[in-house]
């Protein structure tokens, strides 16, 4: 594109910059499911909102203390491989709420999986030396 006018090399750059963006969002689970539910005029689960279940907020306290708490690499591998295991868990659940168009109740899994990708955020804030 270096030999194309001016307005051709913007219009790729553009386009070339949505393309990316795009991808990344399909790319995770997380960010398709709340692409989707906008597309569907859905608006995303908010931080205020209290609809999770008592037992699931314990379950995340739990998860988040053992973090904390973690001092070895076995410890954090452990943690690592049991929110793995949630996160393809509740995409499954996310994706078969979708395949039955229940909106509200993907809604709350999709809530439960920002939980998740926060706590394994943490984990790899807590992998990584600083």
């Amino acid at each position: 594109f270096a030999v194309r006018l001016q307005k051709e090399q913007f219009y790729s750059e553009q386009h070339s910059s949505l393309i990316n963006k795009a991808y990344q969002t399909l790319l995770n689970p997380l960010s398709r499911g709340l692409y989707l539910l906008e597309l569907s005029g859905v608006e995303p689960a908010q931080e205020t909102d209290c609809d999770a279940d008592s037992a699931f907020l314990t379950e995340i306290m739990e998860i988040n203390e053992k973090l904390a708490e973690s001092k070895t690499e076995d410890n954090l591998e452990e943690i690592e491989t049991l929110i793995k295991v949630k996160q393809e868990e509740l995409t499954r659940e996310v994706a078969a709420a979708f395949e039955r168009d229940d909106l509200q109740e993907a809604k709350k899994l999709l809530a439960k999986m920002k939980y998740f990708a926060n706590l394994e955020d943490k984990l790899k804030a807590k992998k990584i030396p600083s």
